[in-house]
This record gives C-alpha cells, structure tokens and sequence, in this order.
C-alpha cells in the first residue's frame, strides 16, 4: 500500500463503517428506549384508569348507602326540610328590606 490515494480511501471506507455501526447501535439503543417507555406509560395510564374507577366505585356505593340510610331515618323529615326553608326565605325578604332601608338612609 504505497499509494497514498489507495490508503486514504481505505481508511475513509473504515471511518465510515465505523460510523455507520455506531450510528446503527445508537439508534437501535434509542427505540429500544422509546419502546419501554410507551410501554411503561401504557402500563401506568392502565393502573391509573383502574384505580379512578375502584375510587368511583367506592364514591357510588357511599353515597347509596348514605341515600338509603337518610330515606330510611323518618318520613317527617321532609316536612321539617319545607319548614325550614320556609323560614329561611322569610329570612332573606327581613334581610333584604333591611338592605333596602339602609341603603335609603345612606343617600
């Protein structure tokens, strides 16, 4: 190999698959990342989507059980709900007169 021109391609030739295998190397390194991260974030979307719906389950069955105990109490108890928001409307009218008097005397 006395030709230097001989040599330098050569050696171009070897830098190049030199390169070239590195290159392939870092890009398959790199989709195998990718490939377990989109796998890791499938995986933990998946827990989270069962854990909302354990949490849903739980929140629905709760509140049936509060429904089923508040209607099972007393029947009266809707009659004492009427009165009192009765008593509180009256209320609000006292509150708004007062208001109004108020805000007369102020001018």
């Amino acid at each position: 190999m006395s030709n230097p021109l001989v040599q330098a391609f050569f050696v171009g030739r070897a830098v190049a698959e030199v390169i070239n295998e590195r290159v392939e190397v870092a890009l398959t390194d790199a989709l195998s990342e990718l490939g377990k991260f989109d796998a890791e974030a499938r995986e933990q979307l998946r827990q989270f989507t069962a854990e909302v719906i354990v949490r849903a389950n739980h929140a629905v069955k709760a509140a049936e059980t509060r429904t089923t105990t508040s209607n099972s109490s007393s029947g009266g108890d809707s009659v004492d709900l009427q009165t009192e928001i009765d008593e509180l409307r009256a209320e609000i009218a006292l509150l708004r007169t007062e208001l109004q008097k108020y805000r007369n005397t102020a001018k």
